[in-house]
Parts: C-alpha cells; sequence; structure tokens
C-alpha cells in the first residue's frame, strides 16, 4: 500500500547527474511546474563527483558537480536523494523508495537521466577465484575522492586494464594514493596517450588479461599478446576501466524500447522515446560521453518537454537510424519528423583512419563526408544532420557506414 504518498509532479527527472541537474534547471527556470530530480546516491552530481581531474570546463569534478547542483536549485528545482526509482505503476506514474518509505509520483513527464556504469569483472568473464583487489575505476575514484583510502589501504603494485582516456584518470588516482602503477595492458595497439608532464606506466599493447590470480588477495594477472605470447604481471590491485553499459533497467522494466546498439532507449532527436510523454538523454542513452555532452542533452531534452507540457506538437519520429559495422552505433537512433537539427554521435568499433562517412536511405546517398584523422573506439564522431530534409519520412531505416 502506497496510502497517502500518492502525489503529483509536472516533471519527473531521475538521476542527479550532468544530464539530469541540466534538464531539471532548464526546466524549472523556464516555469515547467514542479520539477524534481530524484537520485539514489546520498548525494547528487553524478559520476563527477570523484573524479577529481580536470577536463570538466573551468572546474576539476566534484566543483563541476556542485556547480551543477546550485545551478538545478537557484532555478527552482527539487533535488532528493537516498530515494530510488524501483518500478512503474503507469505510463508516467513511478515507484519510489525513500527514507520515509514508498511513494508512487505520477508526472506530466518523465526525464530519464541514469546514467552509465562500467560493466564489473564478473560481467567481464576474467577468469579467477574472487580476490580482493579487483576494481573498476568508478570503485577506484570513490574509494580515493570519497572515502580517502590510500596506500596499501589499496595496495602497492597496481594494473590499469584498458586504454581510453578513462585508463589514464585511473593511473592518476592510483599515483594520488600512493600505489606504483605498473604496467597498462590494452588490447589497443597504443595507449590513451596525453599524460602530459607525468611519465606514463608500462604500456603492454596488444594484449588482454586472461585471468586473475590469488586467493585471498590478487598476487598479479595472466596476459596474452595478440602474438601468443604469454606473461603474469605481479601486482595486488587490478583496476578495470571502460567497457561503459547504460543503466538502462529503469527503462526497460517501464517497456521503453531500447537501441540494439548502444543499448540504451533509442530516442530521437529532441529525446524522445516511444514511450508517451518519456524522454532520456546523457550517458543512460550509450555509455560514457563527456558531462558537457550528457548535460547539453539535457537541456536539449528540457527543451521538448516544455513542448509537451505547452501543447505544442513535435509530430511523429521518423525511420530509426542504423550502422554498418566497424561502426558501433548512432545516437540518436531515429530521425526527428519535424526536422532534425541535432548532431548525431557515432562510435567506432575499432580504430579507422581518415574514413569516409556515408549516409543512405534505400539505397539512396544523403552524405557522404571524410573524416580527418582516427575515428577510435574511445571517442565518438559527431556527424552533422544537414542531410536530414533529405530523409523520406515514409521510407526504410537511415543507414550509416564508414569505409577507411
Amino acid at each position: 500500500m502506497i496510502g497517502d504518498l500518492d502525489r503529483g509532479v509536472d516533471v519527473l527527472v531521475v538521476g542527479a547527474g550532468p544530464a539530469g541537474l541540466a534538464a531539471a534547471g532548464r526546466l524549472a527556470a523556464a516555469g515547467a511546474g514542479r520539477v524534481e530530480v530524484l537520485e539514489r546516491e546520498p548525494r547528487a552530481g553524478g559520476i563527477p563527483r570523484h573524479c577529481a581531474h580536470g577536463g570538466f570546463g573551468p572546474f576539476d569534478g566534484p566543483a563541476y558537480a556542485r556547480h551543477a547542483v546550485r545551478a538545478a536549485l537557484r532555478a527552482g528545482a527539487t533535488i532528493r536523494t537516498g530515494v530510488t526509482a524501483t518500478g512503474w505503476s503507469g505510463p508516467l506514474t513511478l515507484d519510489v523508495t525513500a527514507p520515509t518509505g514508498l511513494e508512487r509520483i505520477t508526472a506530466r513527464a518523465v526525464v530519464l537521466a541514469t546514467g552509465a556504469r562500467e560493466r564489473p569483472r564478473s560481467a567481464r568473464l576474467i577468469p579467477g577465484s574472487r580476490p580482493a583487489g579487483v576494481l573498476t575505476t568508478g570503485e577506484l575514484q570513490q574509494s580515493v575522492a570519497l572515502f580517502g583510502l590510500r596506500g596499501e589501504r589499496l595496495g602497492r603494485r597496481a594494473v590499469v586494464v584498458g586504454g581510453e582516456p578513462v585508463a589514464r584518470h585511473a593511473v592518476g588516482a592510483l599515483r594520488r594514493a600512493g600505489l606504483d602503477v605498473v604496467a597498462m595492458v590494452t588490447e589497443l595497439p597504443r595507449g590513451p596517450g596525453r599524460f602530459g608532464a607525468v611519465t606514463p606506466p608500462p604500456l603492454v599493447t596488444g594484449a588482454t588479461v586472461t585471468e586473475l590470480l590469488g586467493r585471498g588477495r590478487l598476487t598479479g594477472v595472466g596476459v596474452l599478446r595478440r602474438d601468443g605470447r604469454r606473461g603474469v604481471i605481479r601486482c595486488d590491485t587490478v583496476v578495470l576501466t571502460a567497457d561503459w553499459i547504460p543503466e538502462h533497467e529503469l527503462a526497460r522494466s517501464g517497456g521503453v524500447p531500447l537501441d540494439p546498439g548502444t543499448r540504451g532507449p533509442a530516442v530521437d532527436g529532441a529525446f524522445r522515446t516511444a514511450s508517451a510523454g518519456v524522454f532520456a538523454a546523457g550517458n543512460v542513452l550509450r555509455g560514457v560521453e563527456p558531462a558537457s555532452s550528457a548535460a547539453a542533452e539535457g537541456r536539449a531534452a528540457a527543451d521538448a518537454v516544455l513542448d509537451l507540457l505547452a501543447g505544442r506538437a513535435a509530430g511523429d519520429s521518423g525511420p530509426p537510424v542504423v550502422v554498418e559495422e566497424p561502426l558501433s552505433w548512432a545516437s540518436p537512433n531515429r530521425i526527428t519528423g519535424a526536422g532534425h537539427a541535432r548532431p548525431f554521435l557515432v562510435r567506432a568499433a575499432r580504430p579507422l583512419i581518415r574514413p569516409v562517412v556515408t549516409v543512405t536511405q534505400d539505397g539512396r546517398v544523403l552524405d557522404r563526408r571524410p573524416v580527418q584523422g582516427t575515428a577510435r573506439p574511445s571517442r565518438s564522431l559527431r556527424l552533422g544532420a544537414e542531410w536530414s530534409h533529405a530523409v523520406d519520412p515514409a521510407g526504410g531505416p537511415v543507414l550509416i557506414r564508414a569505409d577507411d
């Protein structure tokens, strides 16, 4: 029984990271009514709270999070922490568990901004017993930035697995905590680069971690190189970086269709899902992009919510957008029916050197453009949508492919 805790709001935002806070701030400032943000963590701000490094405009991560929270509150949004949305009782009604008990909240619009997470060791299927000392980047950063762990409380010798920029930040966090980073292991042909004046750790490229050694505590990792050579790197801590997956459980439980490429909610350029009144923005859509990109999507989703609340017709979404190997996904995943203005983010599954990106529909070429430099699995290509006016709304899927 929910009883007296049944209530209504105008807009319910789930997730108080960069996208959710930006959406809530824009909505509240525009007079959308009661805008409420639910955050299951004890503090709002999302992943930047424990990213003690630059890359957040003029801020480091914690300062960026504080700034985003203050901006949303000043605009008039309500932020509730320690509150978890557990399921749906209707198309726009969420069941919620709060410190005060169970609630059922009905909104005129719902914005899903639940973010992304790294897949843990168990999901990566790395053999071994289950020794202590195995962390994801998020667990490491929280241990260092939020809980103040240092030195031997974390370990002495660490290995970082991954070649994306987040691996570089893991190295920095380990070193700040006083650990010796003895190796970075990556399947890629090169490391993340841009260590600046800091000496990069020894790089083991073109290699995978095949086993975690040790029982009570990690004692090393087994490594297999692409040429077939095997070896062991002795360490007592290993950090598994990247391999991001959207936090899509709430969307999936509510019947919101997911895109098979991104594994996040499928949306059009207005961040509308296929469920009426439900929007999604930020890293729940496809895994991790920079906080500035997630926040920009949150603001754009807020504009679409304002149109809905004001009764301004947005039109039906157009054909889906799909990709062909070696591309992994495109986001948004559907053409906006009333005209698509926002660019697409496109991610490659492997490094592509100066690829040529072609957009077609039913065999008709809509756009073809070369991309300078190298497209990497850790960084999205931004594809302009000038060609979208030529899309046939009644035609087949829009196909994006890349040739290198």
